[in-house]
């Protein structure tokens, strides 16, 4: 982390909601009157092409505004993109790296490159289908982010969720998300 200016690259393909996440977790951090920027870089993907998104957090004022090239954490909502992309690429030393997968440690492992960073994984996908009931595992993955790092606290991130998906979808799925967010903040391991 240079000075307080924390960031997080996400990995996910179209249509799985990373860009949402980075943008719900920009906006928790307002919660605690940080300073944020969530934006996604992708242009003429179509939905399941692998995508990024970026989170900046700080205390102070942001002024750089290009993509997360030396991401302090990293998180993978799509286990698949192990395969296709190099999600370690230029993590901070001893930085998080935290991965939807319902595989041990040890096994993901196996499809990373060697690195000074530490794994972590999280089931998503079994806590969205069970709280959400569809495999959008974005704010559990949100919840897991906010275990490992603590960058804002966990109640603020939870407030927001309800504020920001609380207008645009009906109870039931704002309070799976809730019990998402939650589980996956419990469930993650590393």
């Amino acid at each position: 982390m240079a000075g307080d200016l924390y960031e997080v690259r996400w990995h996910a393909r179209g249509g799985q909601g990373a860009v949402t996440a980075s943008r719900f977790l920009s906006a928790s951090a307002s919660r605690e009157n940080k300073h944020f920027q969530g934006f996604p870089e992708f242009g003429t993907e179509r939905m399941g092409a692998p995508i990024q998104a970026f989170t900046r957090l700080s205390d102070e004022r942001i002024y750089t505004h290009e993509q997360v090239t030396n991401p302090d954490a990293v998180v993978v909502l799509d286990p698949t993109l192990l395969e296709v992309v190099d999600v370690t690429a230029g993590i901070a030393p001893g930085g998080p790296l935290i991965i939807n997968s319902d595989q041990p440690i040890a096994e993901v492992q196996k499809h990373l490159k060697p690195g000074n960073y530490k794994v972590y994984t999280v089931d998503a996908t079994k806590i969205a289908t069970e709280e959400v009931g569809r495999p959008i595992t974005n704010t559990a993955m949100v919840g897991a982010l906010v275990k490992v790092t603590g960058l804002i606290n966990f109640e603020a991130v939870k407030g927001e969720l309800i504020s920001m998906f609380g207008t645009k979808f009906k109870k039931s799925v704002v309070d799976g998300n809730v019990k998402a967010l939650a589980r996956a903040y419990e469930e993650v391991k590393g």
